[in-house]
């Protein structure tokens, strides 16, 4: 079993940035692919970034490639979301999820994530 535990999400101002930090516990996370997904008020939950299980391969939706980077620091058992440039389209609950993966290609479909965090909102202003 692994526990994630998101946090950093809050109100910006359009064009402003925020760190989210997802915080691991359990098992190693060493041997989990890391995702943030995101929900967003009436629609579905949408891939935003992933990272494989030892920060040497990511990927990024193409809504927030350029803006947003994902990186893990295995010591800490935490992986981060760097959310630059955001945007009112950005506004939802973002999620942390772990996928046990040894593989270099982090998988990119939720439904490949074994563990979820409860989620952090993240509000953009216009």
């Amino acid at each position: 079993q692994v526990q994630v535990v998101e946090s950093g999400g809050g109100l910006v101002q359009a064009g402003g940035s925020l760190r989210l930090s997802c915080a691991a516990s359990g098992r190693t996370v060493r041997t989990y692919a890391m995702g943030w997904f995101r929900q967003a008020p009436g629609k579905e939950r949408e891939f935003v970034a992933t990272i494989n299980w030892n920060g040497g391969s990511t990927y990024y939706a193409d809504s927030v490639k350029g803006r947003f980077t994902i990186s893990r620091d295995n010591a800490k058992n935490t992986v981060y979301l760097q959310m630059n440039s955001l945007k009112p389209e950005d506004t939802a609950v973002y999620y942390c999820a772990a996928a046990y993966s040894a593989s270099y290609h982090p998988p990119l479909g939720d439904d490949k994530y074994d563990f979820w965090g409860q989620g952090t909102q993240v509000t953009v202003s216009s």
